[in-house]
């Protein structure tokens, strides 16, 4: 970092950051003109907006800003804190239990899994071994090696992470990108590539992106869980369309010159042996037990756990491994939740449900309205941070429009309800790919040096703009979720 961004970061963000939140927490509750809002409520509101902040300028890393939320519910809000703050007669306190559990929610277990199978793929050589026999049928032709990018980058981006997964493609992608003329704009088709083929992917499956898992375990906490086939079937056939447009899209801008493409992708060198094995049959058992958790009847948060079981077992797995999880992201997702539970945990979901007619509004406002502050924020901080921030307060929000005695009941349940506002959420936190801060993704496309920021905008612009307005279709009108 250097000194002028330390300087404005901790001698300016940060005392506004904490200003803030400081007369928020301290202003009389009757400040608000929120009806029966208590003390402890109140901190809450104070919480959330710190989080806010601190997500949105980054003044200390997203997943800190997550521990420090949580550490200061569990000393201000929870039933075992600091006794002058945590008094009853205050308001309603939150278990300290339920915070604690953040930490091991079922889907931080999912995305645990997740990980594991990821790094078990590196480690072995199943992600260059399938990456090859993918890439292969695409021949040379520079529009079909492009449609094949797009598609493996999307496929392993619905089950490893998408920073990883555009690491990887990077380097099988460079001695192609090195070979072709400097006048062919194809280059910078292939570099984008990277980031809208992974932001897009991860949309595929409840553990491509944070977002995805967010808005899972609170539909599941407001009654309408969704199985991990269930989101498949729906969530798949988006992105294979979306792959598709932004297929088109980048041929039309940055048409290829040369007339064929040659891809060198490294044989996997490990050689085969028994833990080889026991990794391709755990990778495959695992998913094959996700996709079917309706017919098998377990659920997708315990067979994530398979593989650290077989795999620690097998002596597979080791301890060296475990240094690999990608556990900042576990702890983000987890402060998100934690958030979540203290706005259930001390009735402030009831009183903003109360104090804000959300059952009077037009459902169709309300939808784009949250899809569109989702969207904006999230090319400015990580898509996690946003999902977190947003899906306990809409979920809140989807409980008021459903509620029977609501003018605007019968609308939102014809639009899909809470099922297809949440999903439609975590739809618009991936699409968002504006600008080289908005993903590690477009980071790492911008690392090439071949795509200019105005080209990375033009592309995103669009294919956000589609994907807003085809996500929006689909999860209302198309191919809504069953209501529960």
């Amino acid at each position: 970092m250097s000194k002028s961004n330390f300087s404005v970061k901790y001698c300016v963000l940060l005392p506004i950051v904490l200003i803030v939140t400081i007369l928020l927490w301290a202003l009389p509750t009757s400040v608000f003109g929120i009806a029966d809002l208590t003390p402890v409520q109140q901190r809450v509101i104070a919480l959330f907006v710190f989080a806010a902040l601190m997500w949105i300028f980054e003044i200390i890393p997203n997943w800190t800003t997550s521990l420090l939320v949580i550490v200061i519910s569990l000393l201000t809000v929870s039933d075992k804190g600091i006794g002058f703050f945590c008094n009853p007669e205050l308001g309603k306190l939150v278990s300290y239990k339920d915070l604690m559990a953040s930490f091991a929610d079922p889907v931080v277990m999912l995305f645990l899994g997740g990980f594991v199978l990821a790094i078990m793929a590196e480690k072995y050589g199943l992600d260059v071994t399938l990456a090859r026999f993918l890439l292969k049928p695409f021949g040379t032709n520079p529009k079909m090696v492009l449609l094949g990018f797009l598609v493996v980058i999307a496929l392993f981006s619905m089950f490893m992470s998408n920073t990883a997964t555009a690491a990887m493609m990077l380097a099988f992608l460079a001695p192609v990108l090195a070979v072709l003329p400097s006048d062919d704009r194809g280059k910078i088709g292939l570099s984008l590539a990277i980031p809208v083929a992974a932001n897009i992917g991860g949309i595929g499956t409840p553990i491509g992106t944070p977002p995805n898992a967010t808005a899972v375990k609170f539909l599941a906490e407001a009654g309408r869980e969704i199985s991990f086939g269930s989101w498949c079937v729906r969530m798949i056939p988006f992105v294979i369309i979306m792959i598709l447009i932004a297929w088109v899209l980048l041929q039309v801008f940055f048409p290829f010159k040369s007339k064929e493409v040659k891809l060198e992708i490294p044989e996997n060198k490990r050689k085969s042996d028994w833990k080889s094995t026991v990794v391709w049959i755990t990778f495959i058992g695992t998913i094959f037990l996700w996709v079917t958790e309706q017919w098998t009847g377990i659920n997708s948060n315990v067979v994530a756990l398979i593989p650290l079981g077989v795999l620690t077992a097998c002596g597979i797995f080791t301890k060296d491994d475990i240094k690999e999880i990608n556990w900042s992201v576990l702890w983000l997702v987890a402060g998100g939740f934690a958030l979540g539970t203290c706005l259930q945990g001390t009735g402030l979901a009831k009183v903003l449900i109360n104090a804000i007619p959300f059952g009077a509004m037009s459902v169709v406002v309300v939808l784009i309205i949250a899809g569109l502050v989702c969207y904006l924020l999230s090319n400015f901080i990580s898509n996690s941070a946003t999902a977190a921030l947003l899906i306990p307060i809409l979920v809140v929000v989807a409980g008021g429009m459903e509620d029977p005695a609501a003018a605007n009941n019968a609308a939102f349940i014809a639009l899909g309800g809470t099922q297809a506002m949440i999903s439609f959420i975590a739809v618009c936190a991936s699409i968002a790919m504006l600008f080289p801060i908005s993903t590690p993704p477009n980071a790492i496309a911008s690392s090439t040096g071949l795509v200019e920021t105005k080209d990375m905008a033009k592309i995103g612009i669009i294919i956000g703009a589609i994907g807003f307005v085809l996500g929006y279709f689909w999860l209302t009108t198309i191919f809504p979720f069953p209501q529960a």
